[in-house]
């Protein structure tokens, strides 16, 4: 479970990011964050993930206060997370399968695991035929689907995307929105920020945000078991 309670950031100048937020995230939800570029959709996620903490109010997963957590403990909150930010590039000085593997390795996998589950990430976005690739040579939407493919490789329990279909064609789109649904099927909670409206039309819960405010939220009475695989 993840909660905000009252949860508000500033920066300079009084210039909110987001302003008395209050909302619960339940496990295993498929959660959409919806609302205008510069609407706080960047900056929950990234408290979610310990990387912005509030000016006030807290931000709670299951039951621990992660804005007060010392910078130690924060690689053990990041091991539970699929982290798919603006932002996060894929490091050039090696190849796309040792890009999807350097999670397994951080953690202490051995390299053999890792291979193997950083060849099944990259299987599942259609990139396998890439893995001894480098970056450099990739297009812009098949960078994006490296990038995802190293947030899933760990396995974790939330996955956290950040306008995920940003560079992607439609049938690329796709690609990502089912292999992100088929991740919440199992059991992992998904919080996806986007403007893609292949992606809202999937949503079975949304939130939609405005100037750091939350100004609706509903629920779909369409089941993810239901619209699971858009590409049919």
């Amino acid at each position: 479970m993840i909660e905000f309670q009252h949860v508000s950031k500033a920066y300079a100048n009084d210039v909110y990011a987001l302003r008395d937020v209050s909302l619960s995230i339940g496990d295993g939800e498929l959660v959409f964050l919806a609302g205008p570029s510069g609407a706080g959709k960047s900056t929950l996620l990234r408290m979610i993930a310990g990387l912005e903490k509030p000016s006030s109010g807290t931000v709670m997963m299951n039951g621990q206060n992660i804005s007060k957590l010392k910078a130690g403990s924060l690689p053990y909150l990041r091991r539970k997370l699929g982290l798919i930010l603006q932002g996060q590039g894929l490091l050039l000085d090696r190849s796309v399968l040792a890009n999807v593997m350097l999670p397994m390795i951080v953690v202490g996998e051995s390299v053999s695991e890792a291979e193997t589950r950083a060849r099944a990430a990259l299987d599942r976005l259609n990139m396998l035929d890439k893995a001894n690739a480098s970056p450099l040579a990739l297009s812009g939407g098949e960078q994006q689907r490296v990038a995802i493919a190293r947030a899933i490789v760990n396995r974790p329990q939330i996955i956290l995307a950040d306008e995920p279909s940003a560079y992607l064609d439609r049938d690329n789109t796709i690609i990502v929105i089912n292999a992100l649904k088929a991740f919440q099927r199992s059991g992992v909670t998904c919080i996806i920020s986007s403007h893609d409206e292949q992606f809202l039309d999937q949503a079975n819960r949304v939130i939609y945000l405005s100037k750091g405010e939350v100004k609706d939220s509903w629920t779909s009475s369409v089941s993810s078991t239901n619209s699971a695989d858009i590409a049919a």
